[in-house]
């Protein structure tokens, strides 16, 4: 028994959870109100706002009303024109015969294992309030984001990385960091931003090495430096800009012995990298799963920092590429987590922070350049899709009206989907709070319901 316990302790200390438990780590893993569904969690955000009726949800009246107004009228960010109808074919799919578009070949392959969430809907059409929405729960004031508050109710499964990744090309989108921020939870909940249009470690995360000290040297030099801090808090009472600081200071010891390990996607089979695919969106991917595996409790995979997806002209052009760019990638990460067992306990989410109207945007208004096929925005209806941890595959839930424009059929609020996922991670979104200048603060602010109609 006692070697035993010798191979369990060498065991845990690999994956840093005797760390987190002798320096009582925020990350150190926590249970949530009940018996979860799913433990982690990778959001596939498509910044900017993919069209509902090019993707996911087929409206064939827009055909025979080509070219004209729609029988009725309604409210967009700008003055809109005719119906129009979508440039591409869509097909039925897998054994529950769900409809996809041909720009998505590859997920349609895989679409027995989705749920389809075709009623969604939010409150502004505006890329920045809507952003804050999806991820944060609030347009106006900045609150920690999704990812934030599962690390703080689950902690991370890997004390030597961040329990909160985000995977963005190119910089960071509008909004910035409040995409990720923890707002008034401490400091260590944040998301760590990863530029993923570099590909060498060195480049992907700075000053991942000392070139001057060894690890044994930073190791001392950390230890004082935590005396310092903490003799510090204690004169001050409780000081979390200062906790956090030491816990930033711990982690970035602690993953140079383990980012450089996980970003090197060479260490995959070839024939794992070969499913993936090349280029930018094939290593965001990839990453995200090997991110998962080794134990980071939610990964944010972003398409650009951008605003990809914001087609308001050349839609067929724009959005064909877009999907080229991902449909495999995605479609592999779903058959790898599948084939890994993982799928069963990740959610993965797929979307962005509204959608696009059924009609053309008229170029008058100075949002496109001039033409007359691509779309505006959309906050009325429009389609997400999610997999694994709970959720009931291979299902459409909701509707939009015969013509794409608003949700009509069980619609889906922002605040109904985290509840939900919120629900499938093991909390009770009413009880799973944070006290915070006299409030108790929680993600689905006073609104929310758990959609029980896409539990497995």
């Amino acid at each position: 028994m006692g070697f035993g316990a010798l191979a369990l302790g060498a065991l845990l200390d690999s994956r840093g959870e005797l760390h987190a438990a002798s320096f009582n780590s925020p990350l150190a893993p926590r249970k949530p109100h009940f018996a979860p569904k799913a433990k982690r969690v990778v959001h596939l955000f498509m910044n900017g706002g993919p069209s509902q009726v090019d993707t996911f949800d087929p409206k064939p009246a827009l055909a025979k009303y080509a070219g004209k107004e729609l029988p009725f009228k309604f409210q967009t960010e700008r003055r809109t024109g005719a119906a129009y109808p979508s440039p591409f074919k869509f097909a039925q799919h897998g054994q529950s015969g769900i409809p996809v578009s041909e720009i998505f070949p590859e997920i349609a392959s895989q679409i027995d294992d989705i749920c389809v969430l075709r009623s969604m809907h939010t409150d502004i059409p505006n890329h920045e309030p809507s952003l804050m929405m999806m991820n944060c729960g609030d347009v106006r004031q900045a609150r920690p984001s999704f990812g934030s508050w599962i690390t703080y109710g689950l902690g991370s499964e890997n004390q030597n990385l961040p329990g909160f990744v985000v995977l963005c090309p190119g910089g960071v989108p509008v909004q910035g960091s409040h995409n990720w921020r923890s707002a008034f939870l401490p400091g260590a909940y944040q998301g760590t931003h990863i530029d993923t249009k570099e590909e060498q470690v060195d480049k992907l995360i700075a000053h991942i090495r000392n070139p001057v000290a060894s690890l044994d040297e930073q190791r001392r030099q950390l230890e004082l430096l935590a005396q310092l801090n903490r003799r510090y808090r204690e004169s001050r009472e409780e000081d979390s800009l200062v906790e956090s600081r030491i816990q930033s200071f711990e982690l970035a010891y602690r993953m140079q012995m383990e980012a450089s390990d996980v970003f090197d996607l060479s260490q995959e089979p070839e024939h794992i990298r070969a499913m993936y695919g090349e280029g930018l969106q094939a290593r965001q991917m990839l990453t995200a799963r090997r991110l998962l595996e080794k134990g980071v409790r939610f990964v944010q995979v972003w398409h650009g920092a951008g605003q990809p997806w914001d087609n308001h002209n050349r839609i067929e052009l724009n959005h064909r590429k877009l999907a080229g760019e991902c449909d495999k990638p995605i479609a592999a990460l779903l058959k790898d987590l599948k084939q890994r067992g993982m799928l069963d306990d990740t959610l993965v989410i797929w979307g962005g922070e509204f959608g696009r109207t059924p009609t053309v945007e008229l170029p008058e208004d100075g949002a496109n350049s001039g033409t007359l096929d691509g779309r505006d925005h959309n906050p009325h209806g429009f389609s997400m899709w999610v997999a694994g941890g709970g959720i009931k595959p291979g299902t459409v839930y909701g509707a939009t009206d015969e013509f794409g424009f608003a949700a009509a059929e069980n619609k889906m609020h922002v605040h109904d989907l985290h509840a939900t996922l919120l629900h499938l991670l093991g909390f009770d979104h009413e009880r799973f709070t944070y006290r915070y200048a006299g409030r108790d603060f929680r993600l689905t602010d006073v609104e929310g319901r758990v959609v029980k109609d896409i539990l497995a």
